[in-house]
């Protein structure tokens, strides 16, 4: 639902690795943000994976169900309130502060993510087993500073085939 609103809880940033760690600020640029970086860059990192992207609202039910998940424990560049994380898919177009950002892929859990969950079974934010649950990556068109507080909205959504 274009239009709909959100906003920057967290941004997480580490040297390569998890947990991301929290930072009032960042800039960010198409290859992602500054002083972020990827071990794996086969499977992170990138023009198509400058982000990733997670949602505070499905971090918060994880925790009610007995996940020891943070903001940035799963690898998240940014933790977003307030979106219907059902809309954010490959091909959705976010407003990030003043940056355009497209989401590309459905991130894939990986074990390294394994402590955040109390059964060590990241496979719970798999798109595959819980539709809608999932972290996703995006691209970043352009480069700018990003704070916590600011505004995300859902800009636009991909058109489906009908």
């Amino acid at each position: 639902m274009a239009g709909e609103r959100g906003v920057i809880v967290s941004i997480n940033v580490s040297r390569g690795g998890v947990p991301k760690l929290p930072v009032d600020a960042a800039r960010v640029s198409p290859v992602g943000l500054d002083g972020d970086g990827q071990r794996d860059l086969r499977h992170h990192g990138g023009p198509d994976r400058a982000l990733c992207l997670y949602s505070m609202d499905l971090i918060e039910a994880l925790q009610r169900e007995g996940h020891v998940i943070a903001a940035g424990t799963t690898g998240e560049n940014l933790t977003i309130r307030g979106l219907d994380w059902n809309a954010v898919v490959p091909g959705a177009v976010l407003r990030v502060g003043d940056i355009a950002v497209e989401i590309t892929a459905f991130a894939s859990p990986c074990t390294n993510i394994r402590p955040s969950f109390a059964d060590d079974d990241s496979n719970r934010i798999s798109q595959k087993k819980f539709p809608g649950w999932s972290r996703v990556y995006a691209c970043v068109r352009g480069d700018g500073d990003l704070r916590v507080g600011d505004e995300v909205t859902l800009h636009a959504t991909p058109r489906v085939a009908g």
